[in-house]
């Protein structure tokens, strides 16, 4: 009898034992991983992931021991990094109570609002559709987002984060500007971030158009021309004569003034640049060939330079 008791107390303590080291004790997963669990899963949903991720040996045995030993709080959505030999309780914690893994979707300066759709509406993680932005109202920065965000959400972020920008950089803006409003500000930072990839050159440049304003000339900025036939895309090809004359309330050749609205979405330093442009007589600029521009103050000088200019296309064979 003695003997009985024993054996039946063993394999009491056996059942106890068992499911408990299977819970808390080492997992099967050879190698840190990410596993990514969709909106509205469930345990056992959950627990499916996780079996084909090699994180836990059965999806059965988790979801009835989670039952029993694990927590009852809801289990988040997202990308969660699970570490080698994680135990499933440690698992379940993690997909209750822990941060998703963050990821990075990054809008380069200059970006157009249609490259900014596709940028997004290519990132697999995120949910939902998103329409076009309003040209120039997303500001272009690294946002981090966790799997399951919606894109709209995505981009409402943006355009926080480009009214900010734009306020601030207004309220300490340089005084006597040619630009009277943030929206102008905004629109003529999108030619000045389109028309050079040098930020030291972004003041002159700046420079140029507001003199430019000032006196009524045309601001001739090649694109504003391209925007309207585009609409961001590259060109592919080059100006029309038809393209330069053509009245679409964007052409800065064919109309004097500033664009009807902005060519893409300038980074800070563009907007900074416009509301603190370089004190010059400058009123012309040209490519040197080497990346960047030379400014002249007369059309004489202009006309030397764009001759050189020409010389080392020709030189290339680009003419």
């Amino acid at each position: 009898m003695r003997r009985l008791l024993i054996l039946v107390l063993a394999l009491a303590a056996l059942a106890v034992g068992v499911p408990a080291w299977m819970w808390r004790g080492p997992g099967p997963l050879a190698k840190p991983t990410i596993v990514r669990i969709p909106e509205g899963a469930t345990i056992a949903s959950a627990a499916k992931v996780l079996e084909e991720a090699h994180a836990i040996r059965s999806a059965t045995w988790f979801r009835g021991l989670a039952g029993k030993l694990g927590s009852r709080d809801p289990i988040r959505a997202g990308e969660f990094r699970i570490t080698a030999h994680a135990s499933a309780a440690t698992i379940l914690d993690t997909l209750q109570h822990g941060r998703p893994a963050l990821k990075l979707v990054t809008i380069p300066e200059g970006t157009p609002s249609v490259i900014v759709q596709d940028k997004l509406m290519a990132t697999k993680a995120l949910t939902g559709s998103v329409p076009v932005p309003p040209e120039g109202s997303v500001l272009p920065d690294s946002y981090a987002y966790q799997a399951g965000d919606s894109r709209l959400m995505i981009v409402q972020r943006m355009q926080k984060a480009m009214d900010k920008a734009l306020a601030a950089e207004w309220a300490a803006r340089a005084p006597n500007l040619v630009v009277t409003t943030p929206r102008q500000a905004l629109i003529l930072a999108s030619i000045v971030e389109k028309e050079t990839g040098v930020a030291s050159e972004r003041t002159m440049v700046a420079g140029v158009y507001s003199n430019r304003l000032k006196l009524g000339m045309a601001l001739q900025a090649d694109p504003t021309v391209i925007y309207p036939v585009t609409r961001g895309r590259p060109l592919g090809r080059r100006i029309l004569e038809s393209e330069l004359h053509a009245k679409n309330g964007y052409n800065t050749y064919a109309e004097a003034g500033l664009p009807e609205g902005p060519i893409c979405n300038p980074g800070r330093a563009s907007i900074n640049a416009v509301l603190h442009p370089a004190v010059t007589q400058a009123l012309y600029f040209v490519a040197n060939g080497q990346g960047g521009h030379v400014f002249a103050d007369t059309l004489a000088q202009h006309n030397a330079n764009v001759k050189k200019w020409y010389a080392i296309r020709h030189a290339r064979g680009e003419m």
